[in-house]
């Protein structure tokens, strides 16, 4: 079962701030466009919304994205009342909130600029992937889409971030591999790593330190579910490692 704390986006805003007016401005008619033109305020509602849902079916709530972004309720349901104005999203009365294709080419685009940078930082300025989310979330808002189109020059054209998140094209493709998480993985089964979630840094240097990494093969050994851990062997390495269950579902494999 997938759930909305695995999934990307975690920590979507870095600095806990009251909302200013996530209706200013007007989204434009594609992805390179549409985010730039909207407040860092409504960039970043937007794209908790998707992320919040790119790797779950659950519906996304306004106590969701109250937990996620750090305001009151009732700041997020008027951000969400002046959002749905704007045509950005769609929430009827005490109903999940969902992003209209206006809304998701501007979402995309954040995620699109968000992932770049990170995958920038790690490759060409040697930050480590423990590190890198909260400096995007800060860049992202700031860097303009010339330099954005260098970047992703300068890195060959990533299709995926530090973290195996897909990186959405120009024209707003997201190309997301088929990956389930390792906690729904059988004992005997394997698979390669494709993801790993990037909410909690702690865990990221814990999953360097054992070899946990994008493309690692992972074999699992031994479920114990009355202990809620699962025994791996990581790599093709001799010895098992356990994990428990958070661990297990910030992982996820391919065939």
């Amino acid at each position: 079962m997938h759930k909305l704390a695995d999934v990307p986006g975690k920590r979507d805003v870095a600095t806990r701030r009251e909302l200013n007016d996530p209706a200013a401005g007007a989204a434009g008619d594609g992805p390179a466009t549409a985010a730039p033109e909207l407040t860092s305020v409504a960039q970043d509602y937007l794209k908790v919304i998707w992320t919040a849902q790119e790797w779950s079916q659950e519906k996304v709530s306004t106590k969701l994205l109250a937990e996620r972004i750090g305001v009151s309720a009732s700041t997020v349901s008027e951000a969400v009342r002046k959002l749905a104005d704007q045509g950005l999203v769609e929430h009827a009365r005490y109903g999940s909130i969902a992003l209209t294709d206006h809304g998701r080419r501007a979402a995309v685009a954040m995620v699109r600029r968000h992932r770049l940078i990170e995958t920038f930082l790690v490759n060409e300025l040697g930050y480590g992937w423990d590190e890198v989310h909260d400096e995007a979330e800060v860049l992202e808002h700031a860097v303009s889409e010339l330099l954005m189109a260098r970047i992703d020059a300068k890195l060959g054209y990533p299709d995926r971030d530090p973290h195996g998140d897909p990186i959405p094209s120009v024209d707003g493709d997201v190309p997301t591999p088929p990956a389930r998480q390792l906690s729904d993985f059988e004992a005997g089964q394997s698979g390669r790593v494709a993801r790993i979630s990037d909410s909690d840094p702690d865990m990221l240097r814990y999953f360097d330190a054992v070899g946990v990494a994008l493309d690692t093969v992972i074999e699992v050994v031994e479920r114990r579910d009355f202990a809620g851990t699962i025994a791996v062997r990581i790599g093709g390495s001799e010895g098992a490692v356990d994990l428990g269950r958070p661990a297990a579902e910030a992982i996820w494999l391919t065939h």
